[in-house]
This record gives structure tokens, C-alpha cells and sequence, in this order.
């Protein structure tokens, strides 16, 4: 790709983190982007390359957009139409992962070390279709063109383990490779008392030192219900610097994690004995030019009307979305009722077991509506679009939400999509996602998680050897 010519912003911008880089004496920057699984990926570059790639570009293997979660190609890039027009993504070729440099950070845990994510373009300098954070843009200009902005507040859940034994024989490895063996920093099952969270006090500040240097607006830290789980919450942020920051939140978490002697997961429910499923709940509200909160109420009696179409949205493209807010395979183990997570498509007032819990109050510049249907494995950008494009659509075609429910596990109506493959059909079927994400976006992505949900189908579980190797 040829040198951009950069807007006096950017260019200040770029100038700006040469300055810092020479400063500080940093000695290698991390050029990453976000791939389709919401993972970092890249390549690491001395700091004398920095100018360069903020200007030109770093050049990756196209297959990288390719992949699904065990690192298999499931194109077939050695022909000459790969699935995206002959010559396109084929032969693994290159993309040009150019630095944002609004998103540089200097890593506090590796020495001399910065880190910016990227967009991705092709070598002829043409965005990249396919990539999730032009996707978030898109859904964010969207919003921009009625005057409204999306404020999101991040509230994670995940585990951290000690780490007892990396798995590094030659067997161990493989497409994925052997999971680690841990065991637990505290027994769990004494949600909130202070007397757990002093327990995870020590990875507690580990993790929130690290973050706060990153900038990152870190709430709270909480000790969550099951054994060594987390919580963390933040202060509410665009939505494009939510999304940037739950990705390197997520890394950041895993690598300090690792360096201490740790494992940390954020895998939904892991087969652990007594687990329990780890959610990500989204809290979202939206404002105008002059930020005033347009959800929030005239009277406590009623939603505002942008807050009654977003939620109807939200219920509307709640089955089809959920291959972007939940899209593992493992994800879907967590939808169970009674367990302070969803199960049924429906809102609340202030009501945990509620996919959507509205708090909306009048007089409440904080009134907010939280989705508890994510995971937090989900791709932050596609996750937040989806928010964005199925509210608005509630907002434009003026829907309005049906009554709140009381008892949200009471009625056997409306549920969630059960499986990873059901949620697969739903996404694949969407009109509405084929229009707002385009056609060859959502054959792209259920491509890839269909291999996924395929190869999982192909392997013999612990369930049917236990079920079936003495009964038959």
C-alpha cells in the first residue's frame, strides 16, 4: 500500500506517538488487529519500522481472516476463487493491517514494548469488507447520520486458575493443543463477601494495576458467585473505544495472568468441576449531539420512546444475533434458568433473569439498558454492532416493547437459541443481517463457525463413552 496522505489529525496523531515512542525508549511496537474470533493478531516491529508502518501499512497473511477457532483454513485459498471472486484471498496472500494511532498503549508488562491495533485494507489500499472493526465503524456512522451516539459500559466476567502444568510434551500439542492443568485461588460460592474477594486480592490488583496503566476506566473488581471467577466493570465509553478496549483488556489479562503463574480464561463455562457460565453483560444507552441521555424517561412509569424502539430491536434480532453475541460453541451452556442469566427472548425492569434489564429512571442521566445475553469470548466489534443496528432498527421502524416480564422463567416461549448450530441457521437465514452487514459477510462468518460447529459434532464426547461404551 502506498504512504497514506494523512489528515491533519491523524498526522498529529502519528506525531504524537513518535514523539512518545522516542521518549520513552520504546524498542518494539506490537502492530496487531482484531481477527473474526475477537483475538489479537499480528507482528511485532523494532521502533525504527514505527513511521513506516503507521504510513504504509504491515503486511499479514490474508488467511489469518480465514481461520475458524482451532487456526484451520476453511477456505480453499490454493484455488483461484477462494469464495470472495477469483483472485481474492487466494494463494494466501497479503492484507495491510494499518495502525490506528489513537489506540497505542505502552505495555507496562513487557519490557520497551507498545502495542496499537489496526485496520485492515487490501494491498491496493481498499478497506477490507470483512473486518469486524470496519464493521463497528459502519454501524457507528450509522448512528452518527440520526445524531446519536452509543455510550457502553463493559461489565466481564472470567476465571483466573493457578497454573499447575503448562501441557508442553510433543503430544501435548495439536489443532488446538492439550488445556493447561489448574487449580483454583479460592473455593467460590461466597459471592461478594469480602473475605473471597481478599483471597483474589493479589490477582485483583495485579490485573487492575496493569489496566489502569492502559488507561483503561476500570469501575470495579468483583468476586463472582463461582470458584476463582472475576468480575470487572467500567466506566461507560464510546462504543468504539468499548470495543478496543475489551480487546485489550482480554490479552492484557491473559498474558500478565500467564507471566504470574496464572491462567486466565474467559472461556463461558469451562468443564471444571462446579463452574459456573461467565456472561458479559453490555450496558448501552444512547445520546444525542449535546449528550443528552435519549433514553432516559419523563416519568418512571413508562420508557422514553428511543428506549422502547432500541429494546423492541434488541427482542426483534435478539435469535439471529446471537451467533455475534454468543458464538461458541460453549456459549450455550451458560442459557439455563434460575441461574442470573437468560434463557428467553424478553425485557425487565431492573430484572436479572430478563435478556434485556431496563434502567431507565426519570431524572437519571445513567439510565441504561444491560443485555445479559453475551459471552465474553464474543468479537467486542461485531458484538457491539449488532446492539447498534438491531436498536436502530427498532428506533426507525418505531416499535414498541411488550409488556416486562416478572417471572422470566415462567413461560416456555421465546427462548434463546439452544445450540451453537441453531444460531448459525438464525444468522444465516437473517434478511435483516444479509442487508445491514451484507451478503457476503454473513456467508463468510456461518462458513466458519459451521466448520466449527462441524468439527465438534465429529469428535466422541465424555457423555456418550460414559452413556453408551458398556450399555451396547
Amino acid at each position: 500500500m502506498q504512504t497514506i496522505i494523512a489528515n491533519p489529525v491523524r498526522k498529529s496523531a502519528v506525531d504524537e506517538v513518535l514523539a512518545q515512542v522516542a521518549s520513552q525508549k520504546i524498542e518494539t511496537i506490537r502492530v496487531n488487529f482484531v481477527d473474526q474470533h475477537g483475538i489479537l493478531r499480528g507482528k511485532t516491529i523494532v521502533a525504527d519500522e514505527l513511521s513506516a508502518a503507521l504510513n504504509r501499512g504491515v503486511t499479514i497473511t490474508s488467511t489469518l481472516l480465514l481461520k475458524d477457532t482451532s487456526h484451520t483454513t476453511v477456505f480453499p485459498v490454493w484455488g483461484d476463487d477462494a469464495g470472495f471472486g477469483k483472485g481474492v484471498m487466494t494463494g494466501a496472500s497479503d492484507l495491510v493491517m494499518l495502525p490506528d494511532p489513537s489506540t497505542f498503549i505502552t505495555l507496562d508488562w513487557a519490557s520497551s514494548t507498545a502495542t496499537v491495533l489496526c485496520d485492515l485494507f487490501t494491498a491496493e489500499g481498499e478497506a477490507v469488507s470483512l473486518s469486524t472493526r470496519a464493521i463497528l465503524k459502519h454501524a457507528i456512522s450509522q448512528l452518527a447520520e440520526r445524531n446519536m451516539s452509543l455510550v457502553c459500559g463493559l461489565e466481564v466476567e472470567f476465571y483466573v486458575y493457578r497454573l499447575n502444568a503448562l501441557r508442553l510434551d510433543h503430544s501435548d500439542t495439536g489443532k488446538p493443543g492439550i488445556p493447561p492443568e489448574t487449580s483454583l485461588l479460592a473455593q467460590g460460592y461466597q459471592y461478594l463477601t469480602d473475605q473471597h474477594f481478599d483471597q483474589l486480592a493479589p490477582v485483583m490488583d495485579l490485573i487492575r494495576r496493569h489496566a489502569q496503566n492502559m488507561g483503561f476506566p476500570i469501575r470495579t473488581m468483583e468476586s463472582e458467585f463461582g470458584p476463582s471467577q472475576f468480575e470487572v466493570t467500567f466506566q461507560p465509553m464510546s462504543a468504539l473505544t468499548a470495543a478496543d478496549t475489551m480487546s485489550q483488556f482480554r490479552n492484557m489479562v491473559k498474558q500478565v495472568c500467564r507471566r504470574e503463574g496464572y491462567h486466565a480464561t474467559f472461556m463461558c463455562r469451562p468443564n471444571l468441576q462446579n463452574a459456573m457460565g461467565n456472561g458479559w453483560h453490555l450496558h448501552q444507552s444512547v445520546t444525542d449531539n449535546d449528550g443528552k441521555n435519549l433514553f432516559m424517561p419523563e416519568t418512571d412509569a413508562a420508557l422514553s420512546i428511543v428506549a422502547s424502539g432500541w429494546i423492541a430491536g434488541l427482542l426483534k434480532h435478539a435469535e439471529a444475533s446471537c451467533l455475534l453475541t454468543t458464538p461458541t460453541v460453549n456459549g450455550y451452556k451458560r442459557y439455563q434458568p434460575f441461574a442470573l442469566a437468560p434463557d428467553r427472548i424478553q425485557w425487565g425492569r431492573d430484572n436479572r433473569g430478563a435478556m434485556v434489564r431496563a434502567l431507565c429512571r426519570k431524572d437519571d442521566p445513567a439510565s441504561r439498558l444491560e443485555n445479559r445475553v453475551g459471552e465474553p469470548a464474543a468479537n467486542p466489534y461485531l458484538y457491539i454492532a449488532s446492539q447498534i443496528i438491531s436498536g436502530l432498527d427498532g428506533v426507525d421502524s418505531g416499535l414498541s416493547v411488550p409488556e416486562p416480564v416478572e417471572a422470566p422463567y415462567s413461560k416456555d416461549e421465546n427462548k434463546l437459541p439452544p445450540s451453537l448450530d441453531k444460531a448459525i441457521d438464525a444468522f444465516a437465514s437473517s434478511e435483516f443481517y444479509r442487508k445491514a452487514f451484507g451478503t457476503e459477510f454473513v456467508d463468510y462468518l456461518t462458513t466458519i463457525k459451521r466448520a466449527e460447529w462441524d468439527r465438534f459434532m465429529q469428535t466422541v464426547t465424555e457423555w456418550e463413552h460414559r452413556e453408551y461404551f458398556s450399555l451396547f
